[in-house]
């Protein structure tokens, strides 16, 4: 008998606000050196234990560490990566009215997922402190290259050949899914922000003035994604989160799905979609119609988390309908548009409204299924 894989139908994307002990705790070991790493380790396992209660008692199928120990969504998967390594610089990623910290990726050498990765310890703690199921978010494999500057793949192979980058990133991401697996992992989000990047035309001319044809990128993608992820076991789910940037509640991208959708939700293989679609940004529902009969499911972002007021159940009713227009409503599901600190600074949200945001979640799935 084939095991059962999970599709929730209530979840969040992954990040949680950090707790001021974690900030604190951080402040004091990366930028003043007062604290031990041991000794910060454990103060962010205090924190993410209490993280998990928090989820868990206001009744979260699917619970997570809220990224507590890291600085960023993605950097630091990558950083831990064989053969790519992060730099600091003077000037930062535009976002909407702010700039990103400083940090940068270059690949310098052959990439590999090696087999004492940190992510995996973070996924066993996590496991360790959970009675719901655990889930652990990281970066897709377009990140490696969407994020990395042409001048930053040093890498002469891949700097000559970007399909060899991509290839070699496939290979390093089959091995991340199967060590997270054989770590107890049966849900693993592998967050592919880039698709949505794709729907802007800002950023679809600066790919294409590099070189890169946009649309090669999307299939290109696509197929990094599936031959990442086709050999998981059958009881092992994959999730996909698409947003148009999350920096202290700034966006960094618009444009609607529809460049993206046949990609997407044909050619990726992944079970769970988390769409945003909390603001005018990201187009309308129609791409929804584009989604295959089966088991796939889409949670979709009606519930903003760069602010805290609070949807009214009223107003999700009326985006689910609108949605059902182009989509079965039983391959669909609810979760925060994005999550609530993709950076250790945290989106402009008290902790109290991350939790409301969180019972909201739950509320409406409750409500409509």
């Amino acid at each position: 008998m084939v095991p059962a894989k999970f599709i929730p139908r209530a979840d969040h994307v992954g990040s949680l606000l950090r707790p001021d002990s974690v900030k604190a705790a951080r402040k004091q070991h990366y930028e003043n050196g007062a604290l031990s790493a041991a000794e910060l380790a454990s103060i962010e396992d205090g924190a993410i234990t209490d993280l998990v209660r928090m989820q868990e008692a206001i009744g979260m199928p699917v619970v997570t560490d809220g990224e507590a120990r890291r600085s960023f969504w993605h950097y630091d998967f990558m950083g831990g990566l064989t053969g790519l390594d992060l730099e600091e610089r003077d000037e930062g990623v535009q976002f909407a009215g702010v700039k990103l910290r400083p940090i940068f990726p270059v690949i310098n050498g052959t990439l590999d997922f090696p087999d004492d990765h940190p992510m995996l310890d973070h996924f066993s703690y996590l496991s360790s402190q959970a009675s719901h199921l655990p889930k652990i978010s990281i970066p897709g494999p377009s990140c490696c290259h969407f994020r990395t500057a042409i001048e930053d793949i040093r890498h002469a192979p891949y700097h000559e050949d970007v399909e060899a980058l991509m290839e070699d990133l496939v290979t390093t991401y089959r091995k991340a899914v199967r060590a997270f697996y054989d770590a107890g992992c049966r849900y693993l989000q592998m967050d592919d922000i880039f698709f949505a990047y794709l729907c802007d035309p800002k950023h679809r001319a600066a790919k294409a003035d590099a070189g890169q044809d946009p649309d090669w990128l999307i299939e290109k993608y696509a197929y990094m994604m599936r031959e990442s992820i086709k050999d998981r076991p059958a009881d092992m789910t994959i999730g996909m989160h698409m947003c148009r940037g999350n920096f202290m509640s700034t966006h960094a991208a618009e444009g609607s799905y529809h460049a993206v959708a046949d990609a997407v939700f044909n050619k990726t293989g992944v079970d769970v979609f988390f769409m945003e679609y909390d603001t005018e940004r990201a187009g309308d529902l129609a791409p929804l119609g584009e989604l295959s009969s089966g088991q796939q499911r889409v949670m979709l972002g009606f519930i903003t988390t760069k602010t805290g007021e609070l949807e009214t159940m009223d107003h999700l009713k009326r985006q689910f309908e609108k949605a059902a227009q182009f989509a079965d409503m039983d391959q669909l599901g609810i979760a925060p548009q994005c999550g609530f600190a993709s950076t250790e600074e945290g989106n402009s949200i008290t902790a109290d409204d991350q939790a409301r945001k969180l019972e909201l979640v739950l509320e409406c799935a409750e409500s409509l299924w």
